[in-house]
């Protein structure tokens, strides 16, 4: 099977080996990474099987690098939607479902309550409609958990549970989820 260049992103990793970010997982596309290679940014670990080439080069295409300055990894994370959903494990913290997801304010806006960690959650359309202005105990619905300031850590945990659909094989030595890597 021929990949495409569009299909070969390199895995970055840190000075340290570790994954940048596990979810979102840290990818750049092939000309970043053959761009970051010019620059003397990185270090290429592993290799595509496929070879890119210029009239005055020939290189095979980088599938994992690490940077060459260590990067300092944030001690908070920012506060997102996404992040929102990642704490919550991408699940409505009233009735467990996991499609259509939004966010919820558990006191809600209209009564003073502010769009900060503590006070969010990720919660499906339709809880969030039942729930309308009204604060948990109004409204008889209280989260499954209470929300919290995740660390960069425990947010990394909780990434690691929601592995991408593709994980190339030269990537298995420098990532860790319970799955089996495909083929």
């Amino acid at each position: 099977m021929t990949q495409t260049l569009e299909g070969s992103p390199a895995l970055v990793l840190n000075a340290d080996y570790q994954p940048l970010s596990y979810f979102p997982l840290s990818l750049w596309p092939w000309q970043e990474s053959v761009k970051a290679v010019f620059l003397d940014r990185v270090n290429i670990v592993s290799e595509y099987e496929r070879w890119i080439s210029s009239p005055s080069f020939k290189m095979r295409l980088p599938s994992v690098v690490s940077l060459k300055r260590y990067v300092k990894p944030a001690h908070t994370p920012a506060f997102t939607r996404f992040n929102v959903f990642l704490r919550d494990s991408f699940t409505c913290q009233y009735c467990g479902s996991n499609n259509d997801l939004t966010f919820d304010h558990l006191i809600p806006r209209s009564q003073g309550g502010k769009t900060r960690w503590h006070n969010v959650v990720a919660a499906c359309s339709r809880c969030n409609l039942k729930k309308g202005g009204r604060r948990p105990e109004q409204a008889g619905m209280y989260p499954r958990t209470m929300p919290i300031e995740p660390s960069m850590f425990k947010l990394q945990q909780i990434g690691r549970r929601f592995p991408p659909n593709h994980l190339h094989e030269s990537w298995r030595d420098y990532l860790y989820w319970d799955t089996e890597l495909e083929p």
